[in-house]
């Protein structure tokens, strides 16, 4: 079996800006699995929230590559193969995922009964607005078309968020997903802020202390108005014990599960708590996005916008209209 990988830079439309950094470009890897004339590709969004970079992927790449040439052919036991190899979630989703779609290509089956997961239609996604001063964006709305999405996500990092959403309801009518990115340090400064989102369609608050604050988020819980989603608390072996007293919703994405089959375990298991889902991403291609689609019968809240700020889009697998993904 022959496994490559190569870097791919995503030139984005707009500076990506959210609480703890910016940028205007990114760059992701792209793995790649051929055998018997097949080949199956996987994405690899690397966050440097959780100590990715594409270099120390790389490497980590390099390090295992020639055990991937002998690696089992058969789905689950390569899952299990997979696990005795310790790297980043992000890469493990890349290598699982290009396996697997290598897989269904040989087999010539669907990627939705290989996991026994109804496929979903048509799929509506949230729209992100990157931090930005409220004046700049009417023009952002207008260009970018935003008036089409039932929900737009406003990225924060203090209380200058009231004046975004201000300016977003006097351009359309959208429910709105607050995304704070652990900006905010204190529960009680915290407590003191979200009563002035009171006035707004608000869905939740998504995770807006850091991850390790957890007494902070149990008593968020307890005395927020709003549900409170969590996103950096959800890696790929969530304490589930710990996050029903902290959050309302969780965010359920591929690349911090470290692959499809333990990202349907994860909603699967916060479903069966009585936790609502979302199915989120990082800025990635439509081959990333894709599967996160691919999964969307399992979750109620879907944030696939990453690949729509790409600028250069090499792959085309999905079809957005409306708001709405459909397969290509």
């Amino acid at each position: 079996m022959e496994w490559t990988i190569k870097k791919l830079k995503l030139e984005l439309k707009y500076t990506w800006k959210i609480s703890r950094n910016a940028s205007t470009y990114k760059e992701n890897l792209i793995v790649s699995c051929g055998h018997l004339g097949e080949i199956g590709l996987g994405e690899v969004a690397p966050n440097i929230r959780y100590g990715e970079t594409p270099e120390n992927l790389l490497e980590e790449f390099e390090a295992i590559k020639n055990s991937l040439k002998d690696c089992p052919k058969e789905p689950f036991e390569f899952e299990l193969w997979l696990n005795g190899f310790k790297v980043y979630n992000a890469l493990r989703f890349g290598i699982e995922s290009a396996f697997i779609h290598w897989y269904i290509s040989v087999k010539k089956i669907s990627l939705f009964d290989l996991l026994n997961i109804n496929e979903p239609k048509l799929v509506s996604t949230c729209y992100t607005l990157p931090i930005m001063d409220a004046g700049d964006i009417a023009a952002f709305y207008n260009t970018y078309q935003l008036k089409r999405f039932k929900y737009l996500k406003v990225k924060v990092n203090n209380e200058a968020a009231i004046d975004m959403i201000k300016e977003i309801m006097a351009l359309g009518k959208h429910n709105i997903m607050i995304d704070a990115n652990e900006a905010w340090k204190d529960v009680d400064e915290l407590l003191r802020f979200m009563p002035k989102l009171k006035p707004y369609p608000i869905e939740f608050v998504e995770q807006p202390m850091p991850a390790e604050m957890v007494d902070a988020y149990k008593y968020l819980k307890k005395e927020s108005s709003l549900p409170i989603m969590g996103d950096e608390s959800v890696l790929n072996q969530p304490n589930f014990d710990e996050l029903v007293q902290q959050f309302d919703v969780v965010n359920m994405k591929l690349m911090k599960a470290g692959g499809y089959i333990n990202g349907i375990s994860i909603l699967k298991e916060a479903k069966a708590r009585g936790l609502r889902t979302m199915i989120g991403c990082m800025v990635e291609t439509t081959l990333g996005i894709r599967s996160a689609w691919s999964l969307c019968s399992l979750a109620e809240y879907a944030d696939l916008d990453g690949c729509l700020i790409v600028g250069n889009e090499p792959y085309h697998l999905l079809k957005e209209e409306n708001g709405q993904f459909m397969a290509s």
